[in-house]
């Protein structure tokens, strides 16, 4: 473990603390691709569908339920003893064998289908694109998603930096359009969107059944879990004990950033639109860009949203690449251990990949329906390991009892009882 011995830390950053890095800007933005991903052109829809004044409060919310949330996730990673255990090994060591086998399960079946649903989603937006903005003929399905699974696990194949790198720099783009975007709109912004400052009592959902309902949408949007514990461990062999600090400030930035960026677009959005256009656009099941090219006559837009959506859908596609490996990985190595055997490391990633670019193919080819209700199915289980184990840990594993006591840790287990709840609310309506 490589520790920075240049002092200690007071606050977040002294003189004597080596200070942001190159590395630390890298992980900053990594963290905000997993998170931003093409759900930022159906959060618009969704959020502001409910009205003016729940998106208000959610954009309040937004800062405390996304930072916190991780904040506790990062430190029970750096609570276990192996400086370069992961979120599955750490689980192991404070929860025992067998509960640790469970939850590596869930944690591997929550972010997996995820990917699947990447994989479909990136070779739907390429055809799309190719058909109605190019006007050329798709080549084959099977063709189509093989090249561009196979281009992004190429990637993939120069390691967790190069993924981290790769992320980090396709934010730049994703960012710079999404704003231009939100700026375009601001001479399009209106009073319609006051209408809806008084929740429609009418459609049967209150101020707070609203908000309910909205809570999972939010934390979903803003939700980098599955990199979480890659970024814990690279930080703790770069920065040692002093590890929690510098995570927590790369947290709050990469946080801020999302907040910020994601929110003043929703808004635009929202208030360039009335509430008719809102409930159009959600009924047509299409993304917030799509709408707004055939409701302003725009073509650039309609050029604009399958290329954000590409971005979008890359980038998260490599951060939850990261989490479903590491719970794949986490299986295999306690199937092994169970009957005495191993395997190493790099023989393991490889035999991971070809496992991710086969079926990653097969579904992005075949296409199904049934994911959308996967990945729904797996919100529950996100919740669950983001939300209620880190403070679960924080009651029963004696290193992480000095974080308890906390306002913040309340309010962490609210927010994920709620979004469990609203989650097995919407199936079942």
């Amino acid at each position: 473990m490589k520790n920075t011995q240049t002092g200690t830390l007071g606050a977040l950053e002294t003189s004597t603390e080596k200070g942001w890095q190159k590395t630390d800007t890298m992980w900053m933005l990594g963290l905000y691709g997993t998170a931003i991903g093409a759900g930022v052109l159906f959060l618009p829809i969704n959020a502001g569908v409910g009205g003016l004044l729940p998106l208000i409060i959610m954009a309040i919310l937004a800062f405390p339920l996304t930072f916190f949330a991780h904040r506790a996730l990062t430190r029970f990673v750096l609570s276990g003893k192996n400086p370069s255990g992961d979120i599955t090994e750490v689980v192991e060591e404070h929860f025992g064998t067998g509960a640790g086998n469970v939850i590596t399960l869930l944690y591997f079946f929550a972010i997996y289908p995820i990917l699947l649903m990447y994989s479909v989603a990136i070779t739907n937006t390429v055809e799309s694109l190719i058909v109605n903005q190019l006007g050329w003929v798709a080549p084959p399905r099977v063709l189509l998603s093989l090249m561009l699974i196979m281009g992004m696990m190429t990637i993939v194949r120069f390691g967790e930096q190069m993924i981290v790198k790769a992320m980090s720099v396709l934010v730049y783009p994703f960012v710079a359009v999404l704003m231009l975007m939100a700026c375009y709109l601001i001479p399009h912004w209106h009073g319609a969107a006051l209408q809806t400052m008084e929740v429609n009592q009418s459609s049967g959902n209150g101020l707070w059944m609203t908000l309910w309902l909205a809570i999972p949408v939010m934390v979903f949007s803003f939700n980098h879990s599955p990199i979480i514990s890659s970024f814990a461990v690279a930080k703790r062999e770069e920065y040692g004990e002093e590890a929690e600090k510098k995570c927590s400030r790369i947290l709050a930035y990469s946080h801020l950033l999302m907040v910020v960026t994601v929110m003043f677009f929703v808004f635009s959005c929202v208030l360039s639109l009335s509430p008719d256009d809102l409930h159009a656009a959600k009924a047509q099941n299409i993304t917030i860009l799509s709408y707004l090219a055939n409701h302003f006559h725009v073509p650039v837009i309609a050029w604009l949203g399958p290329i954000i959506a590409i971005v979008a859908i890359t980038k998260s596609f490599l951060g939850h690449y990261l989490g479903a490996r590491e719970g794949f990985n986490g299986l295999v190595n306690k199937a092994l251990r169970s009957q005495g055997k191993s395997v190493a490391p790099n023989t393991l990633n490889r035999l991971t990949s070809l496992f991710m670019l086969l079926t990653t193919w097969l579904v992005a080819t075949l296409d199904p329906n049934i994911l959308s209700m996967i990945e729904t199915l797996g919100g529950p289980i996100i919740a669950v390991i983001l939300f209620l184990m880190p403070m679960y840990a924080i009651q029963k594993v004696p290193a992480m009892r000095k974080y308890s006591g906390k306002i913040s840790n309340v309010f962490v287990v609210l927010i994920g009882l709620i979004a469990i709840s609203a989650i097995f609310f919407s199936l079942v309506r």
